[in-house]
């Protein structure tokens, strides 16, 4: 009886630690045009460096006409 009790104990601990871990909480990204990159976005990186001057944490290329947008927690 007691290791079944014990085991019981060892289990619920376990599923506790579990959902603990699980708890985290992702801010929503906003996404916008950059206002002063030109020309046909090719590198994220470089997108990503004119969105930082522009006061945004990045930014990626995306779209058929390959624009540059810049990226923030909302």
């Amino acid at each position: 009886m007691e290791r079944k009790n014990l085991r019981f104990l060892v289990l619920l601990l376990v599923l506790i630690s579990q959902e603990m871990a699980l708890t985290r909480v992702d801010a929503r990204r906003c996404e916008s045009p950059s206002q002063t990159f030109r020309g046909l976005c090719i590198l994220d990186r470089n997108c990503a460096l004119v969105c930082q001057q522009e006061g945004f944490s990045g930014g990626h290329c995306r779209g058929f006409r390959h624009r540059c947008f810049c990226v923030k927690d909302c």
